[in-house]
């Protein structure tokens, strides 16, 4: 046997108000009738989290368009064949709308069958017809662009789903047309999302498209906040050494509807053998009493005498995958319970794959991509009669002994850490910052708690029915232009992302940091990276408003980070109430004022290496903060322009340039960046 170390759980508990799932007269949720008010759009973009209803709200703006906006037709897009069926035939008159939605079974190319040219000919066909809608995949969609270009598409509404597979780099093909449509504007577009990031921190767009669309956003918080279900969501980490296949009992619940996700072949901890693997986890549960014989599951006896049926996802031979597949997609059996118990899945089983059963989503080493991670999570989140509790927990390997080893282990440590991180944050209410002032005062439909609203204090209001805190940060700058305000209201996710995604914050944040005994200092994480890349992102702010966006950023994260460490460590962490509500609050009251500087001066990443040295052994941690040492790298000509910034704003507020000999850390590394760039000037010049 291994051994093996649990990670406490970040739990999040809801309210269960109902109103996520509650209708309207026209039959649209409240994700969808806050995307409908915005139906005149040209380019719309919808955040929403998996589950969301975000099909269905697409549905009812391309109806409108078609009827009412004067456009032609409406192609909408999706990543796999697979998803295609989210866009079936919906019967939306039955539920108040004025238009039922069909689409033509032939003009929906993911049911197809035969290669991609003649799929990329059935576009041509459906585009010279008098036909409305046509579902296909991204692939079959870049190809008929490539060959009849984007002209041949004007007046026409693209709607493109699992939007982040979008990229602002040159090579991602979907990407580049993207930017042909909207460089032409004579097609609508709409595009849908779970996680506007990604997991190569590339930008989904470039920030010239990007301002042209108009955003819905509706928050995990305010999804599952609305459930009628579904109260508790909990996110767990668990390290284990050796075979993770001779462990994997300790965090998998036979009781518990389970998708696990094995590892890619390619990764350290995969065993190579992915077909051992799945029988070894079948060993694990029982004894094996064969397959049925109409669904293809497997049937397995557990020591207490349960059958369980477990569907395999991971057998390469197409018909037996198939066939499991397809008794997964009875529609017959959606509101079955009891269909099936355990789902074993490697590349499948994620985007748009819909059990709502599922309470357990175990997923075995680290997902580089962030947003892989939050689709595997939504596979969990969905609300169905008696499921109250939902988790997700990641398997992970310590590091190995030999050098090499270690080093891709940290690396891939530190991508669960940041997937950790941005979870948390995704899961979190929504945050709005105002500086404090003397005009400050409690704000209509906030709660501000046990006494109410106090100005000799930090103020922490809570709206339980929007799902957002509403906090007084002395000092705090505030956006100037609507892009920064925008940025600041709905995007902040966004920047958090690329920043717990920057390798170099990572790793000293983690290790290097005075927490960990290190050099670096918080404020060199939370100025001056996180200023370099609030600056990388978006050029065409001012100085002015890109540091208001900073600032926000770094205060939603770093009072997330102060909200899990009470609802960790707090009284009630054992009764599942950790709401990070309760924790957010505490913090903020318990800090006589709240200032920006003080948020300033806390490492975003100081909590997650509290949990690491509670839960890696001794010597993993030895080797892992070795390693990071043994790269520390002196500072860089864009950190010494960075601090030197600082300088220049150091000095408008003291009077003085800092000082190299200062006692406070902080104004010497300030000192030691203006430093740097004199002798970078000297050295130039000589040269």
């Amino acid at each position: 046997m291994t051994t093996s170390r649990t990670v406490p759980s970040v739990s999040v508990t809801y309210a269960r108000n109902g109103g996520s799932t509650k209708s309207n007269e026209l039959g649209m949720r409240a994700m969808q009738e806050r995307a409908y008010e915005k139906r005149g759009e040209q380019y719309l973009l919808i955040k929403s989290p998996p589950a969301s209803g975000k099909s269905r709200a697409l549905m009812f703006i391309a109806l409108d368009k078609l009827a009412n906006q004067g456009l032609k037709q409406a192609i909408i897009v999706v990543p796999e064949k697979s998803i295609g069926s989210s866009f079936a035939d919906e019967p939306l008159s039955k539920f108040g709308f004025w238009s039922d939605w069909t689409v033509t079974p032939k003009w929906n190319l993911c049911n197809a069958p035969g290669e991609e040219g003649g799929k990329v000919n059935a576009v041509e066909t459906f585009l010279k017809s008098d036909d409305k809608v046509l579902v296909c995949t991204h692939a079959t969609f870049r190809f008929a662009v490539d060959k009849f270009g984007v002209e041949a598409f004007d007046d026409r509404l693209i709607a493109v789903d699992e939007f982040h597979h979008v990229s602002a780099n040159p090579n991602n093909k979907l990407g580049q047309h993207l930017g042909e449509f909207i460089a032409r504007d004579k097609v609508h577009v709409v595009a849908m999302t779970g996680s506007y990031f990604r997991g190569d921190a590339e930008a989904v767009l470039a920030a010239h498209d990007e301002s042209r669309f108009d955003t819905v956003t509706y928050t995990y918080y305010e999804q599952l906040n609305g459930y009628e279900y579904l109260k508790t969501l909990d996110i767990g980490y668990f390290f284990y050494s050796g075979s993770y296949a001779d462990d994997i009992l300790s965090v998998l619940d036979a009781d518990e509807k389970t998708i696990v996700h094995i590892p890619n072949v390619n990764s350290r901890e995969s065993t190579k053998d992915k077909h051992r693997e799945v029988e070894h986890i079948i060993d694990a549960l029982g004894e094996w009493q064969g397959t049925d014989p109409t669904t293809g599951f497997q049937l397995v006896k557990t020591l207490e005498g349960r059958i369980l049926k477990i569907a395999d996802l991971v057998d390469d031979e197409a018909s037996k995958r198939d066939k499991v597949s397809a008794a997964l997609k009875d529609p017959a059996q959606k509101n079955n319970r009891d269909h099936v118990d355990i789902i074993v899945a490697l590349g499948m089983a994620k985007e748009g794959f819909d059990w709502i059963w599922c309470e357990h989503a175990l997923t075995v080493g680290y997902r580089a991509s962030l947003t892989e991670i939050i689709q595997i999570i939504g596979r969990a989140t969905r609300d169905a009669k008696g499921k109250t509790r939902a988790r997700f927990t990641n398997l992970i390997a310590e590091p190995d002994a030999s050098e090499e080893a270690v080093t891709e282990a940290v690396n891939d440590t530190l991508k669960a850490i940041a997937a950790s991180l941005l979870m948390e944050q995704v899961l979190a209410p929504r945050f709005n910052f105002t500086p404090k002032t003397p005009q400050s005062g409690p704000v209509d439909g906030f709660d501000y708690g046990e006494g109410g609203y106090d100005p000799e204090k930090s103020n922490v209001g809570f709206n339980e029915e929007s799902g957002q805190f509403q906090i007084e940060i002395k000092g705090l700058a505030e956006p100037k232009s609507k892009e920064a305000d925008r940025i600041c209201k709905e995007d902040l996710n966004e920047v958090i992302a690329a920043f717990v995604q920057d390798k170099q914050a990572l790793e000293r944040g983690l290790f290097d940091g005075e927490h960990a005994g290190g050099e670096t200092l918080a404020e060199e994480l939370t100025q001056v990276r996180m200023g370099k890349i609030v600056k990388d992102k978006f050029p065409e702010l001012d100085d002015e408003d890109q540091e208001a966006v900073r600032q926000h950023a770094v205060a939603a994260l770093n009072l997330t980070q102060k909200a899990k460490e009470i609802a960790v460590t707090g009284p009630d962490v054992e009764k599942g109430n950790t709401a990070l509500i309760d924790g957010v609050r505490r913090y903020a009251m318990d800090v006589r004022e709240l200032d920006i500087d003080l948020i300033d001066r806390i490492n975003p990443f100081g909590e997650a290496y509290a949990i690491l040295a509670k839960t890696m052994s001794e010597e993993s941690l030895k080797q892992v903060a070795a390693i990071i040492s043994g790269k520390r790298v002196n500072l860089t000509p864009d950190e010494a322009r960075e601090l030197a910034r600082r300088a220049v704003r150091f000095k408008q507020e003291r009077g003085r340039l800092p000082s190299v000999t200062s006692p406070d850390p902080w104004e010497k590394r300030m000192a030691e960046g203006i430093a740097f760039l004199a002798r970078m000037k000297a050295e130039a010049k000589n040269a």
